[in-house]
């Protein structure tokens, strides 16, 4: 071999060891950046969709993983994303972790308030609903038809329903008619399943601009409601702390939509037909016949929240009735 030829093998085999393919630096995913690129590559979100990378923080579902929030959203329209992340940034996971010691929704458990919302149904159930819902939302309307049909007439021992109020900014008059809603359960509980029948019934025919007037009218024919109250209550947003509250909830649960559902902490985070969720209730009953891990007699907290008191405190749940 001649000495240039020599040269040249050596100055090729010199660069293939120390060239860009060697020296160039991986990429990590916990710089925001390469997740939002990767993010926006993995599920197609074009320019017009608006993408936030949260800081990473450490995973508590599982040790040694960072944890990054992820917000994509395009007008009134979101979706929240979870990722974990190894501690070298090499490996995204987008997985659920469980547990098998403990219920499979209990982060949802946790965080979900069974506090005095409206509510319908047995103190003490073994299966618990907890809908987050929106007056103006026409699925929430179907929803809500459905839950009111059938729920208490197929378990009125086994079950109890929470309604939150969670308005969507995309709707005008969802958060007003919300407002009204808890002016009309302070004053009387019952009352309170009356409006929420009306508002959906006379959805399409509520406005901004006619809403205090319908709800005036509508009050006019109940019992024991004192309009003038109601009225005032709704001028001066007394409840607006009570609403937010609700929505605060909802988004520390990430509930991007309504209807969102929770039966005993299982989210359905879409509209269900009765005989679907007739069956996952019936599961929830079998199962909680010897798991004891949701509805009411799990050991739970209620959280006393009564108007004008500034204090919250903590109550053990009632046991369940006895069939």
């Amino acid at each position: 071999m001649s000495r240039s030829l020599s040269v040249s093998v050596a100055v090729a085999l010199l660069f293939a060891a120390t060239g860009p393919s060697q020296n160039a630096q991986k990429k990590s995913a916990l710089d925001k950046a390469t997740l939002e690129a990767y993010v926006r590559h993995l599920f197609v979100l074009d320019s017009r969709i608006t993408v936030q990378v949260a800081d990473p923080k450490p995973s508590n579902d599982l040790p040694g993983y960072q944890e990054v929030a992820v917000h994509a959203a395009l007008g009134p329209q979101s979706q929240d994303f979870k990722f974990l992340i190894s501690k070298d940034g090499q490996k995204i996971l987008q997985a659920n972790v469980y547990d098998v010691n403990n219920n499979p929704f209990k982060n949802d458990l946790d965080r979900l308030k069974t506090g005095l919302d409206p509510n319908i149904g047995t103190p003490g159930a073994p299966v618990v609903l907890v809908e987050f819902s929106d007056f103006q939302c026409p699925y929430c309307k179907e929803e809500a038809t459905m839950l009111r049909q059938n729920l208490l007439s197929a378990y009125p021992n086994q079950v109890r329903l929470y309604f939150k109020t969670y308005p969507l900014d995309m709707h005008p008059w969802a958060k007003p008619a919300a407002l009204a809603s808890h002016c009309v359960y302070r004053q009387k509980s019952d009352a309170f399943w009356e409006y929420h029948d009306w508002v959906f019934s006379h959805q399409t025919e509520i406005t901004p601009e006619n809403l205090k007037d319908k709800v005036m009218e509508w009050a006019k024919g109940q019992k024991d409601l004192d309009g003038l109250q109601l009225s005032a209550c709704m001028d001066s947003k007394a409840t607006q702390a009570e609403v937010d509250k609700t929505i605060a909830e909802g988004h520390a649960l990430e509930v991007s939509g309504t209807p969102t559902l929770f039966v005993n902490g299982r989210r359905i985070g879409q509209t269900i037909d009765w005989p679907n969720l007739r069956s996952i209730i019936d599961n929830e009953i079998e199962y909680q016949k010897t798991a004891k891990n949701a509805g009411e007699d799990c050991g739970c907290t209620l959280e006393l929240n009564v108007p004008g008191m500034p204090q919250q405190k903590t109550l053990p749940m009632a046991p369940p009735k006895k069939n």
